[in-house]
């Protein structure tokens, strides 16, 4: 039986795609690339078959609620941080 790549046709790639991101999510994402065993230029077109398959971003984007937002940015600025001495005291504060 033949690899399913061996099925389909391969389709010519005309168009390039330019993206500015931050270096830290473009090494830790291609940091995953290599370990897929797939290039980055792999990976946003599959990304892209998935938007065009779900039409739609092929994952959950939520804007958060106003409590999670005031949340965040108390602990931008380091405000209402809790810290605690053992990972049994943390267990313990959720439950």
């Amino acid at each position: 039986m033949k690899p399913l790549n061996q099925w389909r046709r391969p389709m010519a790639k005309t168009e390039m795609i330019r993206a500015r991101v931050e270096l830290e999510t473009k090494q830790a994402a291609e940091d995953i690339f290599r370990t897929l065993g797939i290039s980055a230029s792999e990976a946003i077109t599959m990304f892209y078959r998935q938007v065009a398959l779900h039409h739609g971003i092929p994952f959950e984007v939520k804007i958060p609620n106003t409590e999670t937002i005031e949340a965040l940015n108390q602990a931008r600025k380091g405000e209402a941080l809790t810290t605690w001495n053992s990972v049994d005291e943390l267990m313990k504060s959720v439950e």
